[in-house]
C-alpha cells in the first residue's frame, strides 16, 4: 500500500462512499457490509499506526537520550584517559625531579664525607707524628733519667765503698 499525500482515505470516507449503480450492479447489502468491515479494519490499522508512531517517538527519544549519554560517557572516558596520561606525565616528572635531587644530595653527601675523611686522615697523620715525637722525647727523657739514676747509683756505690774503706781503715 502506498501513501500519497494527495489522497488520504479515512474510515468515514469509506463508510460514506457511494458506488455508482449499474444494471447488474453489486448487492447493496453486501457492499455496505464490506464497507463496514473495511472501515473498521482501517480504523484499527490507523489506531495501531498511531500507537506505533507514538512508540516510535518514544523510542526515538530514548535513542536520542542514549546517544547523549553515550556521547557524555565517551567524553568522560576521554577526559579520564587524558587525566590518567597527565597524571602519569606529572608523576614521571616528579620522579625524575626527586631522582635528580637525590643524586645531587648523594653527591653533596659523598663530597662532604670525602672531605671529612681527608680531614680525619690528616688529623690521624698529625696525631701519629705527634705521638712518635712524644715517644721519642719520652724515650730521651727516660734515657736521661736512667743515665742520672745510673750516675746516682754509681755515686752511691762510690760513696758506700769510700765509707767501707774508711770503716776498714778505722778498724785496721
Amino acid at each position: 500500500m502506498t501513501t500519497d499525500d494527495s489522497f488520504q482515505l479515512t474510515p468515514h470516507d469509506i463508510r460514506g462512499h457511494e458506488f455508482p449503480r449499474s444494471f447488474r450492479g453489486c448487492d447493496p447489502v453486501a457492499v455496505e457490509s464490506f464497507k463496514q468491515r473495511v472501515s473498521e479494519e482501517f480504523e484499527r490499522v490507523l489506531r495501531d499506526r498511531a500507537q506505533m508512531e507514538e512508540r516510535l517517538r518514544g523510542f526515538q527519544e530514548q535513542l536520542r537520550a542514549f546517544r547523549d549519554r553515550e556521547r557524555a560517557m565517551n567524553e568522560a572516558l576521554l577526559a579520564a584517559q587524558q587525566l590518567r596520561i597527565d597524571a602519569e606525565q606529572q608523576a614521571r616528572k616528579e620522579a625524575e625531579m626527586i631522582l635528580r635531587e637525590a643524586k645531587t644530595e648523594a653527591l653533596q653527601f659523598l663530597n662532604a664525607s670525602q672531605g671529612e675523611e681527608r680531614q680525619l686522615r690528616e688529623r690521624t697523620d698529625v696525631g701519629k707524628r705527634q705521638f712518635a715525637a712524644f715517644l721519642a722525647n719520652f724515650r730521651a727523657l727516660l734515657e736521661r733519667q736512667l743515665g742520672e739514676v745510673e750516675g746516682l747509683q754509681a755515686y752511691a756505690q762510690t760513696v758506700a765503698q769510700s765509707q767501707a774503706e774508711l770503716v776498714f781503715k778505722k778498724q785496721a
